[in-house]
């Protein structure tokens, strides 16, 4: 199954898109977030550890990860790409938390 991630990894692979480009892309999409919240207590955290770990989310940075450790893309195209991500998402929690302020 394809997804505009795995769609993205293709064309810089295959030299359709250049990196600068795929950053852009990443920067510009929202990234799917776990929908479980993170530990609060040892208790919690040590329960956790004991749990299978989530699958891959469809469309999220996971298809890049895999793709980094099938040496599909470089490490330093990996390093750019993760970047591009996180300016997305912190871009994505600063828009979530001015619209939280605005209707408080």
């Amino acid at each position: 199954m394809s997804s505009e991630v795995t769609d993205l990894i293709v064309a810089l692979r295959d030299g359709t898109m250049s990196l600068d480009d795929v950053a852009q892309r990443f920067r510009e999409r929202t990234w799917p977030r776990p929908d479980t919240q993170p530990p609060t207590t040892y208790l919690e955290l040590a329960a956790r550890a004991q749990e299978d770990p989530e699958p891959d989310l469809p469309g999220s940075f996971d298809e890049v990860t895999a793709a980094f450790y099938r040496g599909e893309i470089a490490d330093s195209d990996y390093e750019v790409l993760a970047q591009a991500m996180a300016e997305s998402k912190r871009a994505d929690d600063r828009r979530k938390a001015e619209e939280a302020s605005g209707s408080a």
